[in-house]
């Protein structure tokens, strides 16, 4: 079971956990012991609200298949359930950034003063310019 908010809770039969081999150098072992873990989750088919389904679905992240399904592959840690909690960790933080909703922004305009001071400087800016330039008699 995982634990998204305090209302919202991912049952474990939602959730498909696969043991793989790892990628990558690790010598002996790790042609031997499946520690890679495979992450599948359903968005359609969980048990979420519509409007966390939603949010997930608008994301434009690769690890989101086309079908609607999460795919997250941990693989980081030597241990088989230190990369199940990482996968688990992953889904939860995924999730809950997709329902952060960001703040309209409001277009403000500059003051008068910080207007002034910009043109002031470029102003300055431009005769020191000026000022290194090839004097001509």
């Amino acid at each position: 079971m995982l634990q998204i908010s305090h209302k919202i809770i991912i049952l474990d039969r939602e959730l498909e956990i696969n043991a793989i081999r790892s990628q990558g150098a690790g010598g002996q072992n790790v042609n031997k012991v499946a520690t890679a873990i495979h992450l599948r989750f359903d968005i359609e088919a969980s048990s979420l609200p519509a409007f966390y389904k939603e949010q997930l679905l608008k994301l434009n992240d690769r690890r989101i298949t086309q079908g609607g399904v999460i795919v997250i592959k941990a693989q980081e840690h030597r241990s088989q359930e230190q990369n199940r909690e990482e996968a688990l960790e992953r889904l939860k933080q995924l999730i809950k950034s997709a329902v952060v909703l960001e703040r309209k922004r409001k277009p403000t305009k500059p003051t008068r003063s910080s207007q002034k001071k910009r043109l002031d400087s470029k102003t300055k800016r431009g005769q020191i310019k000026c000022a290194r330039r090839q004097v001509i008699d």
